[in-house]
């Protein structure tokens, strides 16, 4: 068998590097002619607010003959056509500068491409030059729109104002800013509910003796629309009138385009769609009904995944799941996994499978109960958990409800019961039958979930739980605050931080169950130590839970290219055997350094760690690798 070379390579269905065999082959060129470019213009120009604009930038952004300089043209035809879409594409930067009397010239080999027969027959290699006088800037000397939305005290229907937006007497006329003036006119009134605003006459006239444009929009609102019954169109296995319930496009209720924005992310938190479409009808009914089509794709509804993790700690860590994401045909979720782990971690006999942690689970989801964001969710898990705390062995279950706000705000409420049996080396093996309810709510205004870059994030839950075998309530209270600050050219270093608190009042350490109280320390937590090993040190080097903790971490985060970036991190860790901290002992701290590689489910994460304050049994270093930024 001959070995060839590795010309592409995937992971999960990502490609990291390289073409695959359809790329290749488009990449084959019958007559191929390359080329040299060189750009010149009339010099810098000084903008209305006195900074200089470097035109030769703004016309090599915008050449596509600047951007494919390194590929051969496909034959004369194909570079004289490249050559001549640039005077269009030069020309619409320009007028996005506000730069309406430029002149350009492109020449391939000392001859103006636009004057050249589209037979012309060019050499194997030609030289092109760009030049352009961009000429000075426009000032706006009349911006109006004949008719504007009156003013609204609805927060979520208010729109920026063109005027703000830079449409006005005196501001740089740039193409763009016309064009969004637009859109924000007729965004205006259809978040007032006029459904079919839209702009009928543009009248833009430039007097190049004052260097001014004279811009005159003309705006037709239309009439206030409601919608319409929803026609769902598309479905196979889902309930049609389950999907337009989902919608919350009540029949009667004024338009707005927000309810149109909401409905297709509701939709899309179903998971059983591959498209959604909502389309809204041509026209407006005599009775001020808007009608409502919905088109959908529906994907298959059985899914299963595979999924791994290791760190030099806690080992490594195999889990695998089936899914059924449509069993009745209202999107009920029926969902099975499987997780097996701490294989080959840091405690004796770590790959004897009698140390290893199983865990075993169902959980079923029922969406739209009560309000169409108000989701019924019900679980069932049974597991062996080997730590160097203790060993827990456990079945339990809970069920609640699960409600969205808005798209930030979210709330969950759940009752749970739980019966467990725990061995450790500080109180033997002990008992537990826990029920109890768990309330939590959280605010998410991140950028992006999996690699945020701005924005918060912030989380309180309350867990009221009584044991029944020695008759014991107790409330476990946590917090969490993570912020998130991006600065430099787009936002290529990120200052990321993350603080956890808790609490837990009520009973005696010895009267509750490993599993509620508080531990530190695994990859995400305090990198450097093992998963679960900070907690209270008691005699003879036993490592039990606390009933306080604290957390807290800091990273700044730095792209070195568009998919590669570099991380420094310390964390640090605290756990209390009262309710309320009292740092007798030192935070345990961990710090350390990462690589990040881009996909497009989140970064690819590896992580080293040392602690800065090891005690006996802890490891010189850890490494961890994962999806997703530590926090």
């Amino acid at each position: 068998m001959a070995a060839s070379p590795a010309h592409a390579f995937e992971l999960f269905g990502i490609k990291l590097w390289g073409k695959d065999k359809a790329e290749e082959a488009d990449d084959v060129i019958a007559e191929p002619k390359r080329y040299s470019v060189e750009v010149t213009s009339g010099g810098t120009r000084t903008n209305k607010d006195g900074t200089a604009a470097d035109v030769e930038d703004l016309v090599k952004g915008a050449s596509r003959l600047v951007a494919d300089e390194e590929k051969a043209a496909s034959g004369s035809g194909g570079l004289l056509a490249k050559a001549r879409g640039d005077y269009r594409r030069i020309l619409m930067a320009l007028y996005g500068e506000g730069r309406y009397g430029g002149t350009i010239s492109i020449l391939v080999d000392g001859r103006e491409a636009a004057n050249l027969p589209p037979d012309t027959q060019l050499p194997d290699t030609s030289k092109i030059v760009i030049n352009v006088d961009p000429g000075p800037q426009f000032l706006f000397a009349r911006a109006s729109i004949n008719e504007l939305a009156p003013p609204t005290d609805g927060r979520r229907d208010q729109v920026q104002s063109p005027e703000k937006a830079g449409f006005k007497s005196g501001e740089i006329a740039k193409s763009g800013t016309i064009l969004k003036a637009e859109r924000l006119a007729v965004e205006a009134w259809r978040q007032q509910g006029y459904a079919k605003a839209k702009v009928t006459r543009e009248d833009i006239v430039a007097d190049h003796e004052g260097n001014v444009l004279n811009a005159d929009i003309t705006l037709e609102p239309g009439r206030v629309a409601h919608y319409g019954p929803v026609k769902v169109q598309g479905t196979a296995r889902m309930d049609p009138e389950f999907v337009a319930y989902m919608t919350d496009l009540k029949p009667g209720q004024e338009y707005d385009p927000d309810d149109i924005e909401r409905a297709r992310r509701r939709l899309a938190r179903l998971d059983v769609f591959r498209s959604t479409s909502i389309q809204e009808a041509q026209e407006i009914n005599r009775d001020g009904i808007l009608p409502m089509d919905l088109i959908v794709q529906e994907r298959k509804p059985r899914r299963f995944g595979l999924g791994a993790s290791y760190s030099t700690l806690d080992g490594a860590g195999v889990e695998a799941f089936w899914m059924h994401r449509n069993l009745f045909g209202k999107a009920e979720r029926l969902r099975f996994d499987a997780k097996v782990s701490g294989i080959g971690g840091s405690q004796d006999n770590s790959y004897d499978p009698k140390n290893f942690t199983y865990v075993l689970g169902t959980s079923f989801t029922k969406p739209g109960v009560f309000t169409p964001d108000t989701d019924f969710v019900s679980s069932l898990t049974g597991k062996r958990e080997v730590l160097d705390n203790y060993t827990e062995t456990s079945v339990g279950g809970q069920a609640g409800f699960t409600h969205i706000f808005n798209e930030d705000l979210s709330g969950r409420l759940f009752a749970n019961v739980s019966r467990a049996q725990f061995d450790d080396d500080y109180y033997g093996k002990r008992q537990f039958f826990t029920v109890g309810m768990l309330g939590g709510i959280l605010l998410d205004k991140r950028d992006n979930k999996t690699n945020a870059t701005s924005g918060y994030y912030a989380e309180g839950v309350v867990e009221p739980f009584y044991e029944l075998k020695n008759g014991s309530f107790s409330t476990k209270f946590t917090a969490e605050g993570r912020g998130y600050y991006g600065f430099g050219e787009d936002k290529r270093v990120v200052l990321a931080g993350r603080v956890k608190v808790g609490s837990i009042v009520g009973a005696d350490m010895s009267d509750l169950p490993p599993d509620k109280v508080f531990f530190a320390g695994g990859g995400g937590s305090v990198r450097g130590y093992a998963y679960r090993s900070i907690g209270v040190n008691k005699p003879g080097d036993v490592v039990i839970g606390g009933r306080s903790l604290m957390e807290m971490s800091g990273e700044v985060r730095t792209k070195v290219t568009d998919s590669i970036g570099v991380v420094g991190f310390v964390d640090g860790g605290y756990v209390g055997e009262e309710s309320y901290p009292d740092f007798a002992e030192n935070l345990r701290l961990g710090a350390g350094a990462g690589l990040r590689y881009d996909t497009s489910l989140g970064p690819i994460r590896f992580d080293v760690a040392v602690p800065l304050n090891r005690k006996a049994g802890d490891s010189s270093f850890a490494f961890y690798v994962g999806i997703g930024q530590a926090f």
